[in-house]
């Protein structure tokens, strides 16, 4: 039987982050599933996103500051012809394309992409988490206030288009920390002159941790040992092991 306060584990688990949760929410059930006292995650992905949340228990929560500076990669969906006050497909619509709008060509697209890759300024939007005078940026945006907002500095290491039907594209996205690939998928959008907003979004990798290594959260709740998916301190990749981690450390 579960401990009404949790079982001392040290260990990380690759979780892919359903559609529809929190990632405090998808947190906080694998912190129960395998009965943990001590947990956090390394980023936050919005409830409509999906896919890999690192999520730290015991000792291992020593490593969420290394994996906050870490290289990311997406696979993100953009929808042409409309924009939306919050950059993704949860808000509300504030500006259309033309009505003579008939798609997006696929070659036009990738000449649009070129100036996205390297270091590029980004301005963040106005639905972050980033704090002015003491409150979150999102508390204005739903008070109707925007902000001006410095621009700052990230770096896209890749930008690779997947596929284009012509409505939307599916691109992979690798990126420096800091990047908001909402603000990536508007400002695409600008420079195509159509508009656009992110319409889906997947976290594929987080520094050396890949989706291909995840489990999901129902698969992991069907588990008879739930706490046997973490990977214990030792195993965790060079510079992320904990200084007081060795061989003999396990998840339980």
């Amino acid at each position: 039987m579960a401990s009404r306060r949790g079982q001392m584990l040290d260990g990380v688990l690759l979780l892919d982050k359903p559609e529809g949760l929190s990632s405090n929410h998808a947190l906080q059930r694998a912190k129960r599933t395998v009965d943990a006292r001590k947990a956090g995650h390394t980023g936050t992905l919005d409830p409509f996103a999906t896919g890999l949340l690192i999520c730290c228990f015991g000792r291992a929560t020593k490593i969420s500051a290394a994996m906050l500076e870490a290289d990311k990669v997406y696979e993100a969906t953009l929808a042409f012809g409309e924009e939306t006050d919050s950059g993704d497909l949860t808000g509300h619509v504030t500006a259309r394309a033309p009505d003579d709008f008939a798609g997006v060509d696929a070659a036009a697209l990738e000449a649009a992409l070129a100036p996205f890759r390297g270091e590029i300024e980004q301005i963040p939007p106005m639905v972050s988490a980033l704090k002015r005078d003491g409150r979150p940026l999102y508390e204005y945006a739903r008070q109707g206030i925007e902000l001006e907002r410095p621009p700052r500095r990230i770096v896209i290491h890749a930008l690779e288009l997947l596929a284009c039907d012509g409505r939307s594209a599916r691109l992979r996205v690798h990126c420096s920390k800091g990047t908001y690939v909402r603000t990536l998928a508007q400002d695409i959008g600008r420079r195509l002159g159509c508009l656009a907003h992110l319409s889906a979004l997947r976290r594929t990798a987080v520094g050396p941790f890949s989706i291909e290594q995840a489990v999901g959260l129902e698969a992991l709740q069907a588990m008879e040992a739930p706490a046997a998916a973490l990977i214990p301190l030792h195993a965790l990749p060079d510079g992320l092991r904990p200084a007081s981690a060795s061989t003999e450390d396990n998840i339980l």
